[in-house]
């Protein structure tokens, strides 16, 4: 399981979001060729001190099928919620519609290494002399409340231990590779994935979605309806931004809270939507564009200083030339693609696997202390069933 442990997920919890089929592993990696990898860094505790620690942070890469991904492209396309966050490589899939190359996550400040350790990987991965170019995707939160992200500790080494273990299989969630650090709903948060499998009617496509989630007030928290941040209030499960509730006290208040508190208490989320059904890059937009009614269903409104940047990648389409191949006769290539009325059960796949994906994260996270002692616990799964089993939304 991409190097970690397996941790609880919603449905070990009796906890089942939407009425469609999971894939087999309901993770990302049902899409067939589809891979994920993680390099997580745990190092230090107690005051921070900039550049030394305390560490908590890491990477988390995806490949997008089964051959050669610096070579062969795929069709995508991005959707932006709210831009107050970055996504390297997204002005040449918006021209071009395609996707070459793995995709990476990590923390804010770590963006540029990242890029450029999948640029050398890409390199390394062609003949002696081809000529190669890269514009890599790599996606970004902020993991600055539990980690010493200014020290800028994810290092080429770390990209390349990702790929290395990227897997197809059960993907490790929680508290890994770019989600190690990171916070959701003032619960600790992280890597989340999950998929759907459409009915033999509809193609029996899959749709498998992977989260980094680290945005979110806990009064907005909703899991399948249940207003579960309400009813498990930060008088029970202690914020790590302190004993202010946003929402409350805090943002009620005649001034708002200083722009860093704001900052941390919004956050970001990167979503990456899979699928092996034949979209072009149009109709990869449209589905991306729904990952955020999944976001909206788990609690979030896209807040001012959020960054909420969407990416779906469609393998159904292989050897998709590169735009730079001339290649032999006219120029011409045959592509497949669905007629647009059959992408309805594909959005409403996106819709409910990535709310599943955002409470597997939340699920699978566990109680994190880093810098200077600050504390993101976990959302206690013993409350969790009581409440969802008050509303009538427990499954056993």
């Amino acid at each position: 399981m991409t190097g970690e442990a397996r941790r609880p997920r919603a449905r070990d919890l009796g906890i089942r979001i939407g009425t469609m089929a999971t894939g087999p592993l309901n993770a990302i990696t049902d899409v067939p060729g589809v891979r994920v990898g993680h390099a997580t860094i745990i190092e230090g505790d107690g005051p921070l001190r900039v550049g030394t620690g305390p560490i908590r942070s890491g990477v988390t890469v995806l490949i997008p099928h089964g051959g050669d991904v610096w070579r062969e492209p795929v069709f995508a396309a991005s959707h932006v919620l709210n831009g107050n966050g970055e996504m390297t490589g997204l002005e040449w899939v918006r021209e071009a519609g395609m996707l070459g190359g793995a995709v990476a996550i990590t923390n804010t400040h770590s963006v540029g290494v990242v890029r450029d350790a999948l640029v050398t990987e890409g390199i390394r991965s062609q003949p002696p002399g081809a000529f190669f170019w890269s514009l890599p995707i790599v996606g970004e939160t902020w993991d600055g409340v539990l980690n010493d992200t200014d020290g800028m500790h994810v290092k080429p080494e770390h990209v390349v231990a990702a790929l290395a273990g990227a897997r197809s299989g059960p993907v490790a969630e929680g508290n890994v590779g770019g989600g190690t650090g990171m916070i959701c709903h003032e619960f600790k948060g992280g890597i989340g994935t999950a998929s759907r499998r459409l009915a033999a009617t509809d193609g029996a496509w899959t749709v498998g979605v992977l989260v980094q989630a680290n945005y979110g007030h806990r009064r907005l928290l909703r899991i399948d309806g249940v207003p579960v941040g309400a009813e498990i209030g930060v008088d029970q499960v202690p914020s790590p931004y302190g004993p202010e509730s946003p929402g409350e006290a805090t943002w009620n208040a005649p001034e708002a809270p200083p722009a860093s508190q704001a900052r941390e208490r919004d956050g970001s989320i990167i979503i990456i939507v899979a699928t092996d059904a034949p979209l072009i890059p149009t109709q990869c937009a449209r589905v991306a564009q729904r990952a955020g009614l999944g976001l909206a269903r788990a609690g979030s409104f896209g807040a001012t200083t959020s960054g909420d940047i969407f990416l779906c990648f469609a393998n159904g389409n292989l050897a998709v030339p590169q735009p730079e191949n001339r290649g032999p006769g006219p120029g011409v290539s045959t592509v497949r693609l669905l007629r647009d009325q059959a992408l309805d059960p594909i959005f409403e796949a996106t819709v409910e696997a990535t709310e599943e994906a955002i409470v597997n994260a939340l699920v699978a996270a566990e109680t994190m202390t880093g810098r200077d002692g600050l504390t993101a616990h976990r959302l206690p799964h013993d409350r969790l069933r009581e409440v969802m089993a008050r509303f009538g939304r427990l499954h056993d």
